[in-house]
């Protein structure tokens, strides 16, 4: 009796944390965004204008001359809501498995930037394996949250699509293809791999023990750092977490992938390259693709406005994965922007566990229903940048191309971040993480992990 007792209990206390948890978080969906009908939109190297077509080659013409960089110039609303709504999202989510070393089974409240960290790898992950140009067929179909109907229609179809696939056989693979695809239709076998991939990626961010960059490894990873379940995370600290957890990710689909984190603001070219041309699934040779992660502030306590310009080029970019960012107390993935203000998705909305080992695992949780803006000013300084180069000859011309962005926006003798020849041993830095181990973080990573640790804004 007593244990039964104490099972109500714990129902009970779940029950409620769950009820304040959504009504504490649920707010974020539930405010209405404005864009401007006069002013391009750009999300991860894509512009989007919400004029007539016949406007797009003079505005293509001002901002290859304001910018430096050629930018692609297509599409209306319908076209960028279906590119924004595709990105992968991800936010607090409750009752999933506990994580180890703690009896926490929600990161509501403490988990914000590992999940925006997560949407930073997860757009790179999907530049890798879908390419820009790829959209999710069904993303159209997602009701738009500049409505009340989000949290009543869309979470009834979540609970009726989550309750079927419960009921489902496991898939022992862990993907399955689907059939059919949008409108019923037959998929053709484009769509098909691409919706294998989708499903995968997605997977791989899942809220288990098991999943490759879900919460649990990246805490695991944390530790190392001296992170625990429930602390704070800043988006320097996160950046060395992924590099982590790309490392020691064991699914062969992901041995092409590395990660390389700037040092003191220097990205290093010959570590860079080192890393894309080291070996390949035990012993084959072969190139991979980087994504490369850095670390830099803004300005002093409050961002120095001279960057904004900067941080729009760098949206503008192709090879451009985010910024993993925020203001003051909370963080955000920062995905594009129009005019001055920064257009982001947000993980402070609390959801339920899905269990993406589930055949046919609902996938409308992890895809966001509207945008969201924030005006530059208020973005806090502390911030990590995220490129993906698929060769080395597209790291070359990045780093090119970064590099003249960098000096053309600089006012002051030193550009916020630098592109060096040769390795960072080179000057008499820690070597190369390609040589360390990669059971633990080095003695020198943890000493940089400890300071960005001490100098970054609380997050929420």
């Amino acid at each position: 009796m007593e244990a039964t007792g104490t099972d109500e209990v714990e129902k009970i206390k779940s029950k409620f944390m769950s009820a304040w948890h959504n009504m504490k978080y649920s707010w974020v969906l539930k405010t209405k965004t404005y864009f401007s009908r006069n002013s391009p939109v750009f999300l991860l190297g894509k512009c989007y204008h919400f004029k007539s077509e016949g406007e797009y080659r003079a505005l293509h013409s001002f901002q290859s001359s304001s910018a430096g960089v050629s930018t692609e110039i297509s599409g209306n609303v319908e076209e960028f809501r279906r590119d924004f709504i595709s990105r992968i999202w991800l936010t607090y989510r409750e009752e999933f498995p506990q994580i180890k070393g703690s009896a926490l089974t929600t990161d509501c409240g403490w988990g914000c930037t590992l999940r925006t960290g997560q949407m930073l790898l997860a757009q790179g992950l999907m530049l890798h394996f879908l390419g820009r140009a790829w959209v999710w067929p069904e993303a159209l179909d997602m009701d738009s949250c500049d409505s009340e109907s989000w949290t009543s229609s869309t979470v009834r179809k979540l609970t009726a699509s989550l309750e079927a696939s419960l009921t489902a056989e496991r898939d022992p693979r862990g993907l399955a293809r689907p059939p059919r695809g949008p409108a019923g239709r037959d998929w053709d076998v484009t769509e098909m791999r691409n919706e294998v991939y989708h499903r995968k990626i997605i997977s791989w961010f899942g809220d288990s023990p098991l999943a490759a960059f879900g919460l649990h490894q990246l805490i695991e990873y944390g530790k190392k750092s001296g992170k625990m379940a429930g602390d704070w995370y800043g988006p320097a600290v996160v950046a060395h977490i992924l590099r982590k957890a790309v490392e020691e990710a064991r699914d062969p689909e992901l041995q092409g992938v590395t990660v390389y984190v700037a040092q003191d603001c220097t990205v290093y070219s010959s570590d860079v390259i080192d890393r894309q041309s080291s070996f390949v699934d035990s012993g084959k040779a072969g190139t991979k693709a980087v994504i490369i992660l850095v670390p830099v502030r803004l300005g002093g306590e409050r961002t120095n406005t001279d960057y904004l310009e900067f941080v729009k080029g760098i949206l503008s970019l192709e090879y451009c994965v985010g910024i993993i960012g925020g203001k003051p107390k909370q963080s955000y993935y920062f995905a594009g922007f129009q005019d001055d203000s920064l257009i982001y998705m947000d993980p402070h909305y609390c959801q339920s566990f899905v269990d993406v080992s589930i055949k046919d695992f609902p996938l409308e949780s992890f895809h966001c229903p509207s945008p969201k803006k924030m005006s530059f000013k208020k973005m806090d300084p502390s911030c990590t940048i995220g490129f993906y180069c698929r060769t080395v000859q597209d790291f070359e011309k990045a780093s090119e191309e970064i590099t003249k962005m960098l000096k053309s926006s600089s006012k002051e003798k030193y550009p916020l971040f630098t592109f060096v020849k040769g390795h960072s041993r080179d000057y008499d830095f820690a070597s190369s993480p390609l040589h360390e181990e990669n059971d633990l973080f080095s003695e020198d990573e943890k000493r940089r992990l400890k300071r960005f640790s001490t100098e970054e804004f609380v997050l929420l």
